[in-house]
């Protein structure tokens, strides 16, 4: 197993102790967007869930050069201006760089 694999096995069975439910990518991802969007836990509608997905995504990725800060609108969401983009990488390369982008963040 290769250090990622390794970090990031190791950093779900944190957060699954932490929260006592398992939880993948896409519920990592949710826990930071919604910790960077400081407005606590609630019901947030299906669109407020995937603009809570793209903030995380946004917040983590920024020191990788793909996005820059923007702004808070008059709502408190933050935005980001998209600099390079991640489409261009694979499925799989995304994947990646998110995870390792999830390791530091929690480092």
């Amino acid at each position: 197993m290769d250090d990622l694999s390794k970090n990031w096995a190791d950093l779900l069975l944190k957060l699954q102790k932490d929260i006592a439910e398992d939880i993948d990518l896409k519920g990592v991802l949710f826990l930071i967007g919604v910790q960077e969007l400081q407005k606590g836990i609630k019901g947030f509608t299906k669109e407020e869930k995937q603009d809570i997905l793209h903030l995380a995504v946004c917040k983590l990725l920024t020191p990788y050069g793909y996005f820059k800060f923007e702004k808070v609108d008059e709502d408190g969401w933050p935005h980001w201006v998209e600099l390079k983009p991640i489409k261009n990488l694979t499925g799989k390369q995304q994947d990646l760089l998110i995870k390792e982008a999830i390791i530091t963040y929690f480092a």
